[in-house]
């Protein structure tokens, strides 16, 4: 039986420059594939149009090029997926796992509400059974939600080890459309990496809740389980989380006073890729990439160059 080519993606949010955080994430995604020659999909992740532009593709993409992380196809950015993503909405629809939800924002998170210890809403099934006349009585345009079993799924993670959760309990049933038509983040990236091929994706840990939502609509919609590696956050100097709202630490700074031989030496050796902070070309990484060498917790980077920033 013939093995599987390794798929990975790269799947920036075009909607400014990418930060350190973005980098280290695509940088160890680009490693982990191409270590085992396998192949590397870019798609931008543009559901929100008002906050994301052409200019911005522009940029990531010349971004990535310099960083040397260049990418094998690219697939329909999401914004242009919407009758790719409809076919799949119906499917649920036919399955008879689809139900109108008319929750506004304050709804969802009044204090009244069921949350998580991190302040995370667990939908409490508000709409579920709403009767038609319930329905039409509402007189807005409803989110659609998918109903979640009362169900464990295990997620393996190479970074983050195995992690149980109960999508009935640890979210509740899931927005899949809002309600001004369009699709959420969940639906559109499990859709577009089943359809892409992807066998492994490497994103950050504050991501690592979407695991098992995905999980759960791939196997609704018939898509193997990829391999995940949730890798630690890089923080800035005060102990945040990089923001690209903040700008903390972009590219467009960070080019100013590096070379890209530098920057990935410097992350490589944060990380625990590398044995002492020196220069080094991406290919270069890649022939001495290992998981086991990664570091697992959330890490500030110490380069001199970031002070004159």
């Amino acid at each position: 039986m013939d093995s599987v080519t390794p798929v990975g993606r790269f799947a920036p949010t075009p909607s400014g420059r990418m930060h350190l955080g973005n980098v280290f994430a695509a940088l160890i995604a680009w490693l982990s594939v191409k270590s085992q020659g396998g192949e590397m999909v870019l798609r931008m992740e543009d559901l929100d149009t008002q906050r994301t532009s052409e200019e911005y593709v522009r940029v990531l993409r010349e971004d990535l090029t310099w960083l040397g992380l260049t990418w094998d196809r690219e697939t329909p950015p999401q914004s242009r997926q919407t009758r790719v993503y409809d076919a799949y909405f119906e499917q649920l629809r036919d399955k008879g796992l689809l139900y109108p939800c008319y929750c506004t924002r304050s709804q969802l998170h009044s204090v009244n509400a069921p949350h998580l210890s991190d302040g995370t809403y667990v939908y409490p099934g508000t709409c579920r059974n709403l009767s038609q006349s319930e329905r039409a009585a509402m007189g807005r345009n409803p989110a659609w939600r998918v109903r979640v079993p009362d169900r464990v799924w295990e997620v393996e993670d190479r970074i983050q080890g195995i992690s149980r959760w109960n999508l009935a309990t640890d979210c509740g049933d899931m927005v899949v459309r809002r309600a001004d038509g369009v699709y959420v983040y969940q639906l559109a990236v499990t859709v577009d990496d089943g359809l892409a091929g992807v066998t492994e994706v490497v994103r950050g840990s504050d991501l690592l809740s979407s695991a098992p939502r995905q999980m759960y609509l791939q196997e609704l919609f018939g898509f193997p389980h990829p391999e995940y590696a949730h890798v630690p956050m890089l923080l800035a100097p005060d102990g945040r989380r990089l923001s690209k709202r903040d700008r903390d630490l972009d590219l467009g700074q960070l080019r100013k006073v590096l070379h890209p031989q530098e920057l990935i030496g410097a992350l490589a050796f944060s990380a625990g890729l590398l044995d002492r902070p020196e220069p080094i070309g991406v290919w270069e990484l890649a022939a001495l990439f290992s998981w086991q060498k990664l570091q697992k917790e959330d890490f500030c980077l110490e380069l001199p160059q970031l002070m004159e920033l």
